[in-house]
């Protein structure tokens, strides 16, 4: 009998061993995803972190970042995208534009008819958030051109949203978006040489608490 409980007792510490595997393997294997990324995913624009905080688990993700610059004009375009085999996306594109903060604000104030925009600035640096998107203007003179060249102002504007099933929501989703803004906008502020001597801070004043 004793010999018998015993054997049971193995058996049963063997079975859970076995659940213990199985589920650490099922992690790796369908959820681990996003943490076999890049660090920096966009050629380095984007905090990894930034779209794990966003996006769900998933088996798989992918990422792309890509520049395409006409020197002649001082037209710049960056876009990155993050996205998940669950079909959920983080992505921003950033564009040179001729445009004041002030009519980049009444402009994108407008995009969202579900909630009131939400605004943070450092400096002369803007963003603005939505529920599921944030917009950025960072004032950006390109090489070649002139200040007074510009109708309004040269600028660099950053558009970013999530598409489908998001980690988190409402105030800390609005948050990721606009960090993941704001890396895109620093990183292409960079990558495109604008003429103005800048210090960026690491990051953009927290949203207000809800």
């Amino acid at each position: 009998m004793q010999a018998r409980r015993k054997k049971n007792f193995v058996t049963a510490g063997i079975g859970c061993l076995v659940a213990i595997a199985a589920v650490f393997g099922y992690l790796e294997i369908f959820t681990k995803g996003i943490d076999r990324l890049p660090a920096r995913p966009c050629d380095g624009a984007v905090d990894r972190e930034t779209a794990a905080r966003a996006l769900p688990s998933a088996r798989s993700a992918e990422e792309r970042g890509s520049l395409r610059q006409n020197h002649s004009e001082g037209d710049y375009f960056f876009a990155c995208y993050v996205r998940t085999s669950g079909g959920s996306l983080i992505s921003g594109e950033v564009q040179s534009r001729d445009s004041a903060s002030g009519s980049w604000r009444d402009f994108y104030a407008k995009q969202s008819f579900t909630a009131d925009p939400v605004d943070v600035a450092s400096g002369d640096i803007r963003a603005m958030s939505h529920p599921d998107s944030a917009y950025v203007y960072v004032p950006c003179t390109p090489p070649g051109k002139k200040r007074g060249e510009a109708r309004e102002t040269y600028a660099l504007t950053v558009d970013a949203r999530t598409i489908g099933e998001t980690r988190v929501h409402g105030n800390e989703l609005r948050q990721v978006v606009i960090d993941f803004a704001y890396q895109l906008a620093r990183h292409t502020y960079k990558a495109v040489d604008c003429q103005e001597s800048r210090t960026f801070p690491k990051e953009l004043p927290r949203l207000p608490a809800a």
